[in-house]
């Protein structure tokens, strides 16, 4: 299986999606078991190769089950795939969150057979993102993960799907021209010094950009050093926009809070984890002075991610904007991570009175806890939106002011829905508290100030989180579902109970997630 197991996870949603759309019309509920099924098969793929990851055979870069074809060679752009301890979690993530947004997606009876395609295409788009090793494939997979999200939000979304899904278009679209030409850049300068079928290969690039220069000290009529500087800023505002990065931010909740519940599980369980991942991945590897420099700002924006997305989350009235918001605020985390490793990576950190060794090993720990923080919001987050889902398509509101009481009305709703709030919140013996500790321990070191302002967000967000459950569940009942049918279902508690199993899991004994990214973060700074 080594040879072809990352073709095929690729492929199987994209045979899944066509199987979908030719199953008769009048045999829908035929497509959505279909598509549960190519789904659960590309979950055992994924399972597979994030178990034998830490067994496998790796190159002299670090990656397994590594796939090189010729593809493109006229421009040096190659079939080039692999998986190493930063791609294996969220390879796994996708798989987990995609066949659970299939099940969800049950209740959809508008056009079912195109719905559950998009799912299973969107999936192999998340999926070819993480195992790209060659820059032309990574933005191809880049964009075919937009296109079904754009579709599922204007088709199937809210009141406002229409200008939620053009606005969710136009900024991921803007990002993307900046990182296509970026990409150009990157890859017809290696061309230019001979790199040949190597052109676009992150492997390559990794350890040739950093040290480009060209004998006159200009690339296409510049100075080197601006035109890195200005792909610098391509790469990093693209991927700003996906994270979402405060003030790049406003498109996710209009996208969130439209999108159907599917949607939203999948949007903020993995797509914004591409952000993220291509911080990781190419902007501090490729520009690691330019990322240095840029570390402190960068820990800013992070800083104030967690703190207005916290605020603003407060202020909401919408339950699933509420969750929506929360997004900023959780993902700020993963911010400070990435700046962390990226002050290091590019030198940062000679000045503290810290030992090299110490300063080393709290690089590691703040970027081991940016990746765990990636997969604990991707279940946290999937897992709150399915419950507001959930509610909404019994009550058909999402007005906190329209509940209260409804521990009465739906007492096994309101366990799990507290369950899964405490996850959100932190609480120490579930997985977000040792991701967001592991990201705070490890930065405090390199941006003491910053993190000490970002712990009014954490206050915060036990506020939005209390304010949530106490609009939703206490008080008495009101008088308006009295008789209502708003007790989660079987399915939906079907789909929810992996999340919190996961939830427990990497809370009680996170190890066996940890090990797998830390051979990612060691390799990482050198």
């Amino acid at each position: 299986m080594d040879f072809w197991i990352l073709s095929a996870i690729i492929i199987v949603p994209v045979i899944g999606a066509l199987v979908v759309l030719l199953v008769p019309r009048d045999m829908e509920r035929l497509a959505k078991w279909a598509a549960l099924g190519f789904s659960l098969v590309v979950f055992c793929m994924a399972a597979w190769v994030f178990f034998n990851y830490q067994t496998c055979t790796r190159d002299a870069a670090g990656y397994c089950f590594v796939e090189d074809h010729q593809w493109f060679d006229v421009i040096g752009a190659r079939w080039r795939a692999g998986v190493d301890g930063l791609s294996a979690p969220l390879i796994l993530l996708s798989g987990i969150i995609t066949p659970l947004a299939v099940l969800i997606s049950f209740e959809i009876h508008d056009r079912v057979k195109m719905h559950m395609a998009l799912l299973l295409l969107m999936e192999a788009g998340m999926i070819g993102v993480f195992i790209a090793l060659d820059l032309v494939i990574f933005f191809i997979f880049w964009e075919v993960g937009l296109v079904p999200m754009y579709f599922l939000i204007n088709q199937w979304g809210g009141e406002d799907r229409r200008w939620a899904s053009i606005k969710f278009l136009l900024y991921t679209m803007a990002g993307s021209l900046g990182l296509l030409l970026a990409i150009q850049v990157v890859g017809l300068s290696a061309l230019s010094l001979g790199a040949g079928a190597d052109a676009f290969s992150i492997s390559y690039l990794h350890e040739a950009w950093p040290q480009f220069t060209t004998p006159e000290g200009t690339l296409f009529g510049a100075p080197v050093d601006l035109v890195k500087n200005v792909a610098f800023v391509a790469f990093f505002i693209a991927f700003a926009i996906k994270i979402p990065i405060w003030p790049f931010h406003t498109w996710l909740p209009d996208a969130h809070t439209e999108a159907p519940t599917a949607g939203s599980m999948v949007l903020a369980g993995v797509l914004l984890k591409l952000g993220a991942y291509g911080m990781l991945r190419l902007v501090a590897p490729l520009f690691p002075q330019q990322a240095a420099a840029a570390a402190p700002f960068i820990a800013v924006l992070g800083m104030l991610s967690i703190v207005l997305g916290a605020w603003s989350s407060y202020g909401q009235t919408d339950f699933k904007k509420l969750i929506a918001y929360s997004s900023v605020n959780h993902m700020g985390f993963v911010v400070m991570g990435i700046a962390t490793a990226m002050y290091f990576v590019g030198g940062g950190g000679a000045e503290l009175d810290i030992d090299a060794a110490q300063q080393l090993q709290n690089a590691i720990h703040a970027t081991n806890g940016a990746v765990l923080q990636m997969f604990t919001h991707g279940i946290s987050s999937a897992a709150m939106f399915l419950l507001v889902g959930a509610l909404y398509h019994k009550a058909h509101t999402r007005q906190l002011t329209d509940f209260g009481g409804l521990w009465l009305a739906a007492p096994m709703y309101g366990g799990v829905l507290l369950f899964t709030s405490m996850g959100s919140l932190g609480l120490p013996g579930l997985s977000g508290f040792v991701s967001e500790w592991m990201v705070v321990s490890g930065s405090f070191t390199f941006f003491p100030l910053v993190m000490g302002l970002s712990m009014v967000g954490l206050l915060f967000t036990g506020l939005y989180i209390l304010k949530g459950i106490q609009k939703v569940l206490h008080g008495p009942l009101n008088t308006r579902w009295q008789g209502a049918k708003l007790e989660i279902e079987w399915r939906e508690l079907a789909a929810l109970a992996p999340l919190m199993a996961l939830m427990l899991l990497i809370g009680l004994s996170p190890g066996w997630l940890v090990n797998v990214i830390n051979q990612f973060s060691s390799g990482f700074f050198g």
